[in-house]
């Protein structure tokens, strides 16, 4: 399949996407490179020597010209970001016999200096990697703004997110924030990326084992950025987060109503999420987050299992049949 090609402006350069207001610098290759070190790098440099480490180029990045070290870093001296996703077993295995076999290290982590320690942001799976192996040393570019820690989530495609690990990656970056800077959680859009990733968050804590993707399209349509500080918004989050899971408990009670009457489909769950909302039905704007929850987990405590059919459920996604 071709690739679609995105439109251009008359001079030929590809159109701005929605959103970004990113005018780069005009630094030329040779303007990146800095023969002497900024002043504002100098206590962060003194920083990676005193720990050990050694500053191995400063430049500045081609985008908005902001300085930045390329540093080695003593492996034992940098560790995770507490709000990252959880290490996986399986693709830290992937990293090791990916490094066994080319002998080499080619992908530099980013780091930001927190207190006494360095924090990669980016990097926990070949951090993990390269301490497996025994490495000594890990190659790094130093950012020296902390608050880019929280941003730089966006860009990381090292390990595809599920929906668990990206609400969680959210829910952990929030009370890290809530508990420092403070920002109001509607200043926060690019960091969080969806109001529905925070209440998920917030509701994966409570329950680990939360089917959230059946609730993640209807919070797209109800959820909402809160606009005050992380701090003050965490009763909110947390009240909105027992509003699915009171949901998930009525569609869970659904479920074994519709099992006992003989319906064996993987998609029960599903079906029974679809059966309850009425946002199917409804034209123009969506109802009041708390209306459209009270109104779904109602209607989901309330649904009959006689009055389901096989042929319901097998449109859902999967066969069904049903005894009496």
């Amino acid at each position: 399949m071709a690739q679609k090609k995105r439109p251009v402006t008359k001079s030929g350069r590809p159109r701005a996407r929605k959103g970004v207001k990113l005018t780069p610098t005009e630094l030329a290759p040779p303007q990146l490179a800095l023969a002497e070190r900024p002043p504002e790098l100098e206590e962060l440099a003194g920083e990676i020597e005193h720990d050990g480490g050694a500053v191995l180029a400063t430049y500045r990045e081609p985008l908005g010209g902001h300085a930045l070290l390329f540093a080695a870093l003593p492996v034992d001296k940098v560790e995770r970001t507490p709000f990252q996703r959880d290490v996986s077993d399986a693709h830290v295995r992937k990293l090791t016999v990916a490094m066994d076999k080319t002998r080499r290290y080619l992908d530099p982590i980013i780091v930001v200096r927190e207190k006494d320690a360095w924090l990669t942001p980016n990097g926990g799976h070949r951090l993990t990697a390269l301490k497996e192996l025994g490495a000594r040393s890990v190659l790094a570019l130093v950012v020296p703004e902390r608050q880019v820690a929280y941003q730089i989530l966006a860009l990381n495609i090292e390990k595809a997110h599920n929906l668990r690990e990206k609400a969680l990656e959210v829910v952990r970056m929030y009370r890290d924030l809530a508990g420092s800077v403070d920002p109001k959680e509607s200043e926060m859009a690019l960091e969080f990326e969806e109001p529905g990733l925070v209440t998920l968050g917030f509701a994966y804590e409570e329950r680990p084992r939360l089917s959230g993707g059946a609730y993640a399209p209807i919070l797209k349509k109800v959820d909402g950025f809160v606009d005050e500080r992380l701090s003050e918004a965490v009763p909110e989050r947390e009240r909105r987060a027992r509003a699915v899971l009171e949901l998930d408990d009525a569609v869970a009670e659904a479920v074994a109503r519709l099992k006992e009457r003989g319906f064996d489909s993987p998609y029960l769950k599903a079906f029974v999420v679809a059966r309850v909302n009425p946002l199917r039905f409804m034209k123009g704007s969506a109802p009041p987050f708390d209306e459209l929850f009270a109104q779904m987990t109602k209607r989901a405590r309330g649904m009959d299992p006689s009055k389901v059919r096989g042929e319901d459920v097998a449109r859902s996604g999967g066969q069904a049949e049903a005894t009496d």
